[in-house]
C-alpha cells in the first residue's frame, strides 16, 4: 500500500489532526456521527454546535472552507430525497410560500438534511487528513475483519488500474471510427465491458500468484505497529465527547 496512492480527498500539512493516529480519528469520527445520529431532530441549536465543531477541527487541520464545501456535493441525491418528503409524507398540512407541505415531513427532511451533512462533513474532514493507506492501517488496529480491509486495500490500489484499461479500450476504439450515439450501439459497449471484465479478471489471478509466490498467506502485515498514547487517544475524543455534552443537554431540554 505506497504511498503514491494519496487520494485527492487528501490534503497534506503538518497539524495536530493530522499528527493523530488514523485508528484514533476513525473512532473519533464513528463516535462524533453515532452522537449526531441520536441527538433530537427538535434540538435545532444542538446541529449548529455540531456544525461549529466540525469547523473548529477543520480550521485546526487548515482545510479551506471552500474545499469542505465542494466535498459536501456529494450528498445531492440525499438532499434530493429530503426535499420529496414534505410532499409525500403524511401528516398535519402546513402552507410554506402558498405550497401545502406536512409537518412530519419537515421535520423527516431536516433530520435526514442536518444529521447527513454533518456525518459527510465529519467523514471529509478525516479523509482529509488521512491517508488511504493510513485509514486501512487504522482499520487494522480497530480489528476489521481481515478480509474487508484486503478488500478495499485491493480496490484502492488496483482501480486506477482498471480505470486505465478503460481508456485504452475506450481510445481503441475512437482510433476505429467508433462513436457511441444510441441503441444500437449498446451491443458494442456490453462487449467492452465483458472484455474489461475478463481482463481484470485474469490480472487478478496474475497478481494473486504474484503475491503467493513472495509469501503471501492471506493476511497482509501490519507495517506501522506504534500504539497511539494515552494523550492522542484524549486529543481524538475531544470532538465526540464535546458532541456529547450536547447532545445529553438536547435530550434534556427537549
Amino acid at each position: 500500500m505506497s504511498s503514491g496512492h494519496a487520494h485527492k480527498l487528501y490534503r497534506p500539512a503538518r497539524t495536530p489532526v493530522h499528527a493523530l493516529p488514523p485508528h484514533c480519528k476513525i473512532a473519533a469520527v464513528l463516535a462524533f456521527v453515532l452522537v449526531v445520529v441520536a441527538t433530537p431532530r427538535e434540538a435545532v441549536w444542538a446541529f449548529a454546535l455540531y456544525a461549529l465543531l466540525i469547523a473548529a477541527a477543520a480550521a485546526t487541520a487548515r482545510i479551506p472552507a471552500g474545499f469542505l464545501l465542494r466535498r459536501l456535493l456529494v450528498e445531492l441525491p440525499f438532499v434530493a430525497f429530503a426535499l420529496l418528503m414534505p410532499f409525500v409524507v403524511p401528516g398535519e398540512p402546513v402552507h410554506v410560500l402558498g405550497l401545502p407541505l406536512s409537518v412530519p415531513g419537515l421535520w423527516g427532511a431536516w433530520n435526514v438534511l442536518a444529521k447527513g451533512t454533518l456525518g459527510v462533513a465529519a467523514s471529509v474532514v478525516l479523509a482529509s487528513t488521512t491517508e488511504l493507506r493510513s485509514l486501512l492501517l487504522g482499520l487494522q488496529r480497530l480489528r476489521m475483519p481481515p478480509l474487508l480491509v484486503q478488500i478495499a486495500s485491493f480496490m484502492i490500489r488496483y482501480g486506477d488500474v482498471v480505470t486505465d484499461e478503460m481508456r485504452r479500450m475506450r481510445i481503441a476504439r475512437e482510433s476505429r471510427g467508433f462513436t457511441a450515439r444510441g441503441v444500437r450501439h449498446w451491443g458494442v459497449l456490453a462487449k467492452s465491458a465483458g472484455a474489461l471484465f475478463i481482463r481484470s479478471y485474469e490480472r487478478g489471478e496474475r497478481v494473486h500468484l504474484a503475491m503467493v509466490s513472495r509469501g503471501y498467506t492471506g493476511t497482509m502485515p501490519v507495517t506501522d505497529d506504534a500504539p497511539a498514547t494515552r494523550t492522542q487517544w484524549t486529543h481524538a475524543a475531544t470532538l465526540p465527547l464535546a458532541a456529547l455534552a450536547v447532545c445529553l443537554t438536547g435530550w434534556t431540554l427537549t
